[in-house]
């Protein structure tokens, strides 16, 4: 049973200062740039990415992507399925990739690999949060906003059973 206000890792507060920092950072980072298009991985990103997103002081576009993941299956271990692809061309963009969770690596690989084939001006990743004791593919993270340890969280988007992701602050869950 999940109880009702799971116990705080991560604060509001907490997050909405990283948020403010890393929207600084990304600001600065392509302040030369035309226009930079944030690219959420639905559905966990999608607080953080609305915060992030309104934060930034440079020209930007939103798109998003769905995928799932089928790193329980024994037969295919990381395999990634793409769901819903972006509604536009990436080609000569810059592109910044949202992602809520760094878990084992295996979604953002196959993101990175196949975003990077469609030959952007750039592609960088930013991630709320990264569980370094389950990473099992090396993956270049450009700006991070928190390591965690190996617990399931929830809250600020991320879900368990699809309760608890519209909470103001990152919660943990026993299963």
């Amino acid at each position: 049973m999940i109880p009702t206000e799971p116990p705080v890792l991560l604060s509001e507060e907490q997050i909405r200062s990283r948020v403010a920092e890393l929207s600084h950072r990304i600001s600065r980072d392509y302040a030369d740039v035309p226009e930079l298009l944030l690219v959420g991985v639905l559905r966990g990103c999608f607080i953080f990415l609305a915060d992030l997103a309104r934060a930034l002081t440079i020209p930007r576009r939103v798109d998003f992507m769905a995928l799932s993941s089928y790193e329980r299956n024994v037969k295919t271990p990381g395999a990634v399925r793409l769901i819903m692809d972006l509604r536009s061309d990436i080609a000569g963009r810059h592109v910044l990739l949202i992602d809520d969770i760094l878990d084992t690596g295996h979604t953002l690989r196959y993101l990175i690999d196949i975003l990077g084939a469609r030959r952007p001006a750039s592609l960088k990743a930013c991630v709320l949060l990264r569980k370094l004791a389950r990473l099992e593919e090396e993956v270049p993270i450009d700006y991070l906003g928190f390591d965690i340890p190996d617990v399931w969280v929830v809250g600020y988007g991320l879900d368990y059973a699809d309760q608890h992701r519209t909470l103001p602050y990152i919660g943990v869950v026993k299963q």
